[in-house]
C-alpha cells in the first residue's frame, strides 16, 4: 500500500509539473513572445507575388506596329520546387513530357543553369524564377496541367505576352530582342527585385535595351493568403501593374521595307558577305531606315532560343547576323570621304574656285600613286575633281599638307587639317545614336600611330625574327613578316603614304555607314552635326504624351555656307555627269534630282567594299541614303544601283517588279512630321 501510495505522489507531481511547465510554455508563447508568433503566423500564411506589367509597343512614325504583344499560354516550371521532390522532380517531367510532347531530356535541358560550358537550350535568368518550357501551346494541353495540378507540382499554365514582329526580319538589329533578368543583375541592382516578376524579361539589345525602363511598365504586388496545407484563402492586390510606355520611333516601315529588299538585292547580286543602309532625315537627324545584313527573324528568342540558332546568331561564318553593319561594321570609305578632304584643303587655305592638276598619277616620297584606271584630267577645278572623283588631286593635297607639318621628324604642335576636319564631320567617334554598341571607327593621325607602336613593338619585334609560320600562302607570308620588321624598327612614324592613303578614304581609315550618313546630312543640311534618334516619343498607357527624344546638335562643321553649298552643287553633277552616271541611266531628275557620291575601297585579300553615299532632293535635300555593300566591287556597279532603288520607293518613281507604277512610300516627299495620335485604350487613331 506504501508503494502504491509512493507512485500515486510520483505522479501527481509529475502531472502537475507538466501542466506548470505548459502553462509557462503558454504564457511564454502568448504573452511574452505573442507578437513575435503572430507576426510568423502571418508571413508564412501570406505569399507576395510580383504581377508582371505589360510591355509597352514599339511602333513606326505613323503609328504602325513594329514589335507588339500578343497573348500564348506558357508553360512554366520551378526548378526550386522540383528540386524539392524525393526524385528530383524526374517523374513531373516525364508526365509533362507526354502532355507537351517532348523530350524529358529536352525540359531538363531548358530548365539547367546556363554557364561556361553548358550549351543551349538552358536558362539564363535567376534560378528563382519559374521558367518557361513552352509558348504558345493548345488550351487543352493547359487545361490536362491545370486540372491535375497533383500530378504537376511547381508547374503552371497561364496566359502571358509574348513580343511579336508583324514587319519579320525588317530592322531586327535596331529591334533588339528580349531575355530574362538574371540572378546576379537582381542581386547587384536590389530596386530590379521589386520591378522584376518570375516570368518579366530585360531588353537585351536595340530599342528593346535603350528603352527597357520605359516599355517595361510597373510590375503590381498581390499577396495571397494560404493555410498551412497551401490553399489559397484570400487574394489582396495592394498595387496593379502598370502597362509600360508606347515607344514611337522615327522609322517608317514602308520605308524601312525599300530598304531591306533593295539593300539584299545587291547582296546576292555579288554574292557578298554582308551590307548595310541607311536612310537620315537631313532636318531633323531622325533615323528614317536602318537595315543591315546578314540578319535574322528576332522571334527566334521566343520561348528559348536553341543551340543551333543561337550558335547560328554569333558565328562568323553566318556572318554574325546579331551585329548591325550599320552601326558596329568599321570600313573603309573610299571616295565618299572626299567631302571630308576638300572641306580640309578649303579650310587649310587651297583655294575654293582655283585650279588643281589631275595626272594619272602623283609621286608621293618616291611612290606613285595611281588614278582609278590611270586617267588624266589635266587641269580642273575642285568641283571636278568631286564629280569624276579624281584622286591624284586628293593625293598630292594630303601629301602636302603632311610635308607642312614636318614629313617624317614633326617639330611642335602639327596641325592635320584633314585629321582634324575628318572629326570635326563626326568621324573617329561615336554618334550617340540610342542603340547600343556602336563602333567610334578610326581616324588615324600621328598620335594614333604613336600609341599603336607603343603597343605592338614588342609583338612585331618578335615577328620579324620569327615570321609568320602560320600562314601557308609564302607571299603573303613573307609580305607579314616585312610588314612586322617595319613597324619594329619605325611603326611610331605617320608615313607619307598613309597621309596620301587618309586623303581618299583608305588605309587605317574606318568608318560605319551611320556615320557616313550623318556627315553628309551636316554637309547638305545646316551644317550642324547632329546625334541621331531613331526613338521620337512615349506615350503613357492612356494616350497621352510622356516625353518626346529630342536629337541633340553635338557640333558644326568648320566651314562656310559657301563651301558647303559648292561641295553640294559638285556631287548633285556624280548622278548625271560623274561616276555615277550609269547607275543612274534613265532616272527622272527633272522630278527629283538626285545628288551623291561613289566609294570604292581596297581591302586586303578581299574585293573591294562598294559605297554610295546620296541625297535628295538635291537643291533641298530632305533625305541622306547611305548603301555599303561588302566585297560588293565598285560603287557605281553595286551600291549606287541599291539606292537607286531606294530613291524610286520614296518618290514613287518608275515601274514595279509587275510593270506597275510605284506607289510612294513617303508621297509628300517628305518625312513623317506629326507624331501619331494614341488613343486611351492604346490604339492608333488612324
Amino acid at each position: 500500500m506504501t508503494r502504491m501510495h509512493t507512485r500515486l505522489i510520483v505522479l501527481q507531481i509529475v502531472v502537475v509539473s507538466l501542466i506548470v511547465i505548459l502553462v509557462v510554455r503558454l504564457w511564454q508563447v502568448q504573452v511574452v513572445r505573442g507578437r513575435e508568433f503572430v507576426a510568423v503566423a502571418t508571413e508564412t500564411r501570406t505569399r507576395e507575388v510580383v504581377v508582371p506589367a505589360l510591355r509597352g509597343q514599339i511602333l513606326d512614325a505613323t503609328g504602325r506596329p513594329l514589335v507588339r504583344n500578343s497573348t500564348s499560354l506558357v508553360v512554366s516550371v520551378d526548378r526550386t520546387t522540383l528540386e524539392r521532390l524525393p526524385d528530383g522532380g524526374t517523374a513531373v517531367l516525364a508526365r509533362l513530357s507526354k502532355v507537351l510532347g517532348m523530350s524529358p531530356e529536352k525540359l531538363k535541358q531548358q530548365i539547367r543553369a546556363c554557364g561556361p560550358g553548358v550549351s543551349r537550350p538552358c536558362w539564363p535568368g535567376s534560378p528563382y524564377q519559374p521558367i518557361p518550357v513552352a509558348s504558345r501551346i493548345p488550351q487543352r494541353q493547359a487545361l490536362q496541367i491545370v486540372e491535375r495540378q497533383e500530378d504537376f507540382p511547381g508547374v503552371t499554365a497561364e496566359i502571358q505576352a509574348v513580343r511579336d514582329y508583324p514587319t519579320g526580319r525588317d530592322a531586327a538589329q535596331v529591334l533588339g530582342y528580349l531575355q530574362p533578368v538574371t540572378q546576379s543583375e537582381l542581386e547587384k541592382r536590389e530596386g530590379l527585385k521589386a520591378s522584376f516578376s518570375g516570368v518579366d524579361l530585360v531588353g537585351r539589345d536595340g530599342l528593346e535595351a535603350v528603352y527597357d525602363p520605359d516599355l517595361r511598365g510597373q510590375a503590381g504586388l498581390r499577396r495571397v493568403q494560404v493555410d498551412r496545407m497551401g490553399k489559397q484563402i484570400a487574394v489582396e492586390q495592394p498595387r496593379s501593374p502598370v502597362t509600360g510606355d508606347t515607344l514611337v520611333t522615327s522609322i517608317d516601315a514602308r520605308v524601312q521595307t525599300i530598304v531591306e529588299k533593295a539593300l539584299s538585292e545587291a547582296v546576292k547580286s555579288v554574292g557578298s558577305d554582308g551590307g548595310a543602309a541607311v536612310v537620315l532625315d537631313v532636318k531633323t537627324g531622325r533615323v528614317i531606315a536602318m537595315a543591315s545584313l546578314p540578319t535574322y527573324n528576332p522571334a527566334v528568342w521566343s520561348g528559348g532560343i536553341s543551340e543551333r540558332d543561337y550558335q547560328h546568331l554569333l558565328s562568323k561564318k553566318s556572318g554574325k547576323p546579331l551585329v548591325s553593319r550599320a552601326t558596329n561594321g568599321t570600313f573603309a570609305p573610299g571616295s565618299t570621304f572626299k567631302i571630308s578632304s576638300v572641306s580640309a584643303m578649303v579650310a587649310d587655305g587651297s583655294p575654293l574656285h582655283g585650279t588643281y592638276e589631275c595626272p594619272s598619277a602623283y609621286n608621293v616620297a618616291g611612290r606613285a600613286f595611281g588614278n582609278a584606271g590611270g586617267m588624266s584630267l589635266g587641269s580642273i577645278s575642285l568641283h571636278t575633281a568631286l564629280v569624276k572623283s579624281c584622286d591624284t588631286v586628293f593625293y598630292r593635297a594630303g601629301y602636302e599638307q603632311w610635308q607642312r607639318d614636318g614629313g617624317n621628324k614633326p617639330k611642335g604642335k602639327v596641325k592635320e587639317p584633314m585629321a582634324n576636319m575628318a572629326r570635326a564631320y563626326g568621324f573617329g567617334r561615336r554618334t550617340g545614336i540610342d542603340l547600343p554598341g556602336e563602333s567610334p571607327g578610326l581616324i588615324p593621325d600621328r598620335s594614333w600611330k604613336l600609341n599603336l607602336w607603343k603597343a605592338t613593338k614588342e609583338e612585331n619585334c618578335r615577328r620579324a625574327k620569327t615570321g609568320f609560320p602560320e600562314i601557308k600562302d609564302e607571299g603573303r607570308a613573307a609580305f607579314a613578316k616585312r610588314l612586322a620588321n617595319e613597324n619594329c624598327l619605325e611603326g611610331d612614324i605617320f608615313h607619307a603614304y598613309e597621309a596620301a592613303n587618309f586623303s581618299i578614304g583608305q588605309g587605317d581609315v574606318l568608318v560605319t555607314p551611320l556615320q557616313l550618313a550623318r556627315a553628309y546630312a551636316a554637309l547638305v543640311g545646316d551644317g550642324k552635326v547632329r546625334s541621331p534618334r531613331i526613338g521620337w516619343a512615349l506615350f503613357r498607357p492612356d494616350g497621352t504624351l510622356d516625353k518626346e527624344v529630342k536629337v541633340p546638335v553635338v557640333g558644326k562643321l568648320p566651314i562656310s555656307k559657301e563651301t558647303r553649298d559648292y561641295i553640294r552643287k559638285a556631287l548633285s553633277e556624280v548622278t548625271s555627269d560623274g561616276t555615277a552616271a550609269g547607275a543612274f541611266r534613265g532616272f527622272p531628275m527633272n522630278e527629283v534630282r538626285i545628288g551623291g557620291k561613289t566609294g570604292t575601297a581596297e581591302v586586303w585579300g578581299k574585293r573591294d567594299t562598294s559605297w554610295f553615299a546620296s541625297f535628295a532632293p538635291a537643291e533641298n535635300p530632305q533625305f541622306v541614303t547611305v548603301v555599303m555593300v561588302s566585297q560588293g566591287g565598285f560603287g557605281a556597279e553595286t551600291a549606287a544601283p541599291a539606292a537607286r532603288k531606294i530613291w524610286e520607293g520614296i518618290y514613287g518613281l518608275g515601274k514595279d517588279d509587275n510593270g506597275k507604277q510605284r506607289k510612294a512610300a513617303l508621297p509628300s516627299g517628305h518625312p513623317v512630321e506629326r507624331l501619331p495620335v494614341i488613343r486611351r485604350d492604346g490604339t492608333v487613331a488612324r
